[in-house]
């Protein structure tokens, strides 16, 4: 029996994730624009909507290391209260991307047309969203060298 055959078998080993250790500045950060994150995603959603005409379940907004946003297969839509601090362009991509999932709940040609329709740019929007995840991603690691 071959190894990669062997690992299928019996499954592959999963990395414990390090807990997530929150300080109270950044608890009381979130707290604070939390219902703001809220409201502005319900009103892009309501916004983009009157073009997909789509249905969602729940809306939930989140404190999340990598993800600015998520769908699920329940149609809940979740997003990163930090959206609220980047440019209008980038949150309504964000907002369009996911309200996107809840028709093509992957990313193949068919998910990318739709997202097409509202924000035509995405590519560049995709660009500039990996550019500043890498400016905080430094920035994290400036801090943890300071400590």
């Amino acid at each position: 029996m071959t190894l990669p055959r062997l690992r299928r078998l019996i499954g592959r080993r999963r990395r414990k994730r390090r807990p997530r250790i929150t300080t109270a500045v950044e608890r009381v950060h979130y707290l604070q624009h939390k219902e703001a994150a809220r409201e502005l995603m319900l009103a892009r959603l309501a916004y983009f909507n009157q073009h997909y005409k789509l249905a969602w379940n729940r809306v939930a907004i989140r404190t999340t290391r990598t993800r600015w946003g998520s769908c699920s297969s329940q149609k809940n839509l979740n997003f990163n209260y930090k959206i609220l601090f980047l440019p209008a362009h980038l949150q309504d991509y964000i907002i369009v991307h996911e309200l996107c999932h809840l028709q093509e709940l992957n990313h193949g040609a068919q998910f990318w047309e739709l997202v097409a329709e509202q924000a035509p740019d995405y590519r560049q929007h995709i660009a500039e969203l990996k550019a500043i995840e890498r400016e905080i991603f430094l920035q994290q690691v400036r801090i943890k060298q300071q400590q």
